[in-house]
């Protein structure tokens, strides 16, 4: 059962949506100092930001690090976005072509682009395509119709394995993505630190899951943090239905289901015997775990 979701603070901002502090809103739904607050915040993209909002994340949280999730599709298309909408700022927009295109960088924060679900993943879902449609998928990929080939993905395989089935799929394909988060995590230089995907609810969920129970944070008052990007998200949520179905995805995956930090934390225990475990096994030592829980952990627990 989830603690209670309407103490996980609102995002700050009208144009960063699902931005918050992790360990103020761990703190606040432990009732205790678990995290130390301003080290670590959570949210969705920032590229579309109002100048003084993408200001205040270095000058009011003076956030060093942003970690980017998405992919290589997704920096393009918000990069065509962008270019047609152009901020105020145009020092900010990201170069584009069809085929290419940089992450957001803002100013002032050092941005490492991660795609969790970057090439291994891929290869993890292709695996589980029928011979026809890769052979579809290939041809549209060839000819630059990315959203075309992502909507074989999305309806064949995509969909059928469901928010928690892609979070594990995630977890068993992307080690090596996952254990560049963690470096940046164990640098006690890199922060304040961001990270972020698109909406900031499942790849950030992910990490967020991974961080929360190694710095031995309740499965419920996690489970409350997940649940919380879906109120956070609600104002954007027929945009997200309409880009969901564009790559072949239902209205369900713009949700954030209940059971899906059970469904990780299971799924954990089963193949690794816990997060430690998982860690371990994909490069995160014993000694990157002692320095990330270092950085983060309140002292006066």
């Amino acid at each position: 059962m989830a603690a209670h979701i309407d103490q996980v603070p609102s995002s700050p901002y009208k144009t960063i949506l699902n931005f918050r502090d992790l360990g103020a809103t761990v703190n606040g739904l432990s009732n205790k100092i678990i995290i130390t607050p301003g080290k670590l915040f959570r949210s969705g993209e920032p590229d579309f930001a109002e100048p003084a909002e993408r200001r205040s994340l270095a000058t009011e949280h003076g956030i060093q690090t942003i970690i980017d999730l998405r992919s290589k599709t997704e920096h393009i298309e918000a990069a065509k976005k962008l270019a047609e909408h152009p901020p105020p700022s145009p020092s900010v927009v990201p170069q584009s072509t069809k085929d290419t295109a940089k992450p957001l960088e803002l100013d002032g924060p050092t941005t490492h682009a991660i795609s969790l679900t970057g090439s291994a993943f891929e290869r993890a879902l292709l695996w589980r395509l029928r011979w026809s449609s890769m052979g579809k998928l290939v041809y549209k990929m060839a000819v630059g119709q990315r959203l075309e080939g992502i909507r074989v993905l999305g309806t064949e395989v995509m969909a059928p394995r469901g928010l928690i089935g892609l979070g594990e799929d995630t977890l068993a394909a992307s080690t090596a993505e996952i254990r560049q988060v963690f470096q940046i995590l164990g640098d006690a230089k890199a922060y304040p630190v961001m990270f972020h995907c698109t909406q900031g609810k499942d790849r950030t969920g992910v990490i967020a899951i991974l961080v929360l129970l190694l710095c031995e944070v309740d499965e419920s008052v996690i489970e409350s943090d997940y649940m919380a990007s879906e109120r956070e998200l609600e104002s954007q949520r027929e945009v997200r239905v309409r880009y969901m179905s564009t790559v072949g995805l239902g209205p369900e995956f713009a949700a954030c289901p209940e059971g899906f930090v059970a469904g990780i934390v299971q799924y954990l225990k089963q193949g690794w015997g816990g997060v430690e475990g998982y860690l371990e096994s994909v490069g995160v030592d014993q000694e990157l775990r002692r320095r990330v829980r270092g950085c983060l952990a309140a002292h006066d627990r």
